[in-house]
């Protein structure tokens, strides 16, 4: 089953910096490109050692793991080569200044 839940305001999120909010018991981190998109995905780096991606620079639609400077899309979460793996994306809806994530 999927909800629908407001996490934030559009307004207060900073460009190219994370977000974390903790929703159903997951560490869920919003970037908002410089182009105004918004994108959701799980804070946790996919490297066996773990990290998280809260932390991590954005360079339009990649987020850098801060530990282990893997570059994951933010729009299907896929880790680019030479390296591999994948986080969870998480849908996102964004009307009248109110941000919404499916989960």
């Amino acid at each position: 089953m999927t909800t629908k839940v407001e996490i934030a305001n559009f307004s207060i999120l900073p460009e190219r910096t994370g977000k974390v909010f903790a929703i159903e018991g997951k560490e869920i981190v919003l970037f908002q490109l410089t182009n105004g998109d918004v994108h959701a995905v799980e804070n946790r780096s996919p490297h066996p050692k773990g990290g998280t991606l809260v932390d991590g620079l954005v360079s339009g639609e990649y987020v850098f793991c801060p530990v282990y400077d893997w570059k994951i899309s933010l729009i299907d979460g896929k880790v680019q080569e030479p390296d591999t793996g994948q986080v969870k994306v998480y849908p996102v809806e964004v009307s009248d200044d109110k941000v919404y994530i499916i989960v």
